[in-house]
């Protein structure tokens, strides 16, 4: 293999995060327009507006959640069985959404029926607001810990409950998702759309930006409080998959420690900050690319937080602390990594490639006017 088992690893990581962020980024801006849906829209015309405004890519954006899921299966197989099976009914509420929001699409106009095309706005608003609430509250509970733990055979056993995922900060983290998401779906707005709901957009997103910043910094002083996880021995970064090989501690602040051996990646969340505080001046000035630019920093920056703080730490465990998973305990084959990354660095640049054409060529603005020879 071209790389090392350990480098494999980390570059694993690191594309599982990249996926991530441009999953947010992306598909992002599509559940932010759609929550705000009610909120910027007062007619049918300005409805469809809307709509149409990512109505042509939200399906190409979509292909970032699958990559990103594909990836966790394939390179990370103990995350996704641990994961998909301890977080079930959240992910199928996810996917109820993500389901219903392409029948929202096709269906909404076939008919003229104000009530008809009611009930499928409504179901496209359900479709932006909660996934974007629930992967915020997966990840408040990931910070916290989740209940779980192997056998003797490495088969993995959840012991927590649904209600238990709807603790305290889990939903600070899902109120902090949303926000950043509406601010996201605002700033598109302001490049996409014109007239009310452009305008409505702008209100909304200056005081989403608002609350993104106050939250985010409630959340980070909650972190440096509460018990991290950190190894205290046994993990060996070229040893094989097993992650009762090591032994791990909690304690109060470990998931600053990073930031104390690297001071530098105190840039990452202040980029967060930053990002927001810039989207929210290019609201205020009417400026949509400094808006827009803004808000994918803010992204970005925030998901990318949640990765340093707890590196090595994929996912903690809070009932048997040794059976966390470690970026250098739970992942695939040193082969199978190595044959992904190849696959990876081939169709990755396609995928890049025909997205940015894709945008190219349906980019301007999207007036009421315009709407009616659209299909949504």
């Amino acid at each position: 293999m071209l790389f090392d088992y350990d480098v494999l690893r980390l570059i694993w990581w690191a594309l599982l995060g990249v996926l991530l962020v441009a999953f947010a980024v992306t598909d992002g801006f599509d559940m932010g327009v759609a929550a705000l849906l009610p909120a910027v829209a007062r007619n049918d015309g300005q409805r469809r507006q809307v709509i149409n405004t990512v109505g042509p890519v939200w399906e190409g954006n979509q292909v970032w959640f699958i990559l990103g899921g594909g990836a966790i299966f394939a390179a990370w197989p103990a995350l996704y069985a641990v994961s998909f099976s301890g977080f079930y009914l959240a992910m199928f509420l996810i996917l109820v959404a993500l389901i219903i929001r392409p029948v929202a699409f096709k269906f909404r106009s076939k008919r003229d029926e104000p009530a008809w095309r009611g009930r499928w706005d409504a179901a496209l608003c359900f479709s932006g607001v909660v996934p974007a609430l629930i992967f915020g509250v997966a990840v408040g509970n990931v910070l916290q810990g989740v209940p779980f733990h192997f056998d003797s055979d490495l088969r993995p056993f959840y012991t927590g409950s649904f209600f238990g995922l709807l603790n305290p900060f889990a939903l600070l983290c899902g109120l902090v998702s949303l926000a950043m998401l509406v601010l996201h779906g605002a700033t598109w707005l302001q490049i996409k759309a014109d007239g009310e709901p452009a305008e409505r957009a702008r209100r909304y997103g200056m005081i989403a930006a608002a609350v993104v910043i106050v939250l985010f910094a409630i959340g980070g002083f909650w972190v440096s409080a509460m018990d991290g996880y950190q190894v205290v021995g046994g993990l060996d970064p070229v040893g094989p998959s097993n992650p009762l090989r090591k032994e791990m501690t909690t304690e109060a602040g470990a998931w600053l420690a990073n930031y104390g051996a690297q001071p530098l990646l105190w840039l990452v969340p202040l980029v967060g900050f930053a990002g927001a505080a810039l989207a929210m001046l290019g609201l205020y000035a009417r400026i949509g690319a400094l808006s827009f630019l803004g808000s994918k920093l803010s992204v970005a920056a925030i998901i990318t937080t949640l990765g340093v703080s707890m590196f090595p730490v994929i996912l903690p465990s809070s009932s048997e602390p040794g059976h966390s998973l470690m970026v250098w305990d739970a992942s695939s084959s040193h082969y199978t990594l190595g044959i992904m990354l190849i696959a990876t660095v081939i169709l990755l640049p396609i995928v890049l490639l025909y997205t940015a054409w894709v945008y190219k060529v349906l980019w301007g603005k999207v007036r009421e006017s315009d709407v009616n020879k659209d299909m949504y």
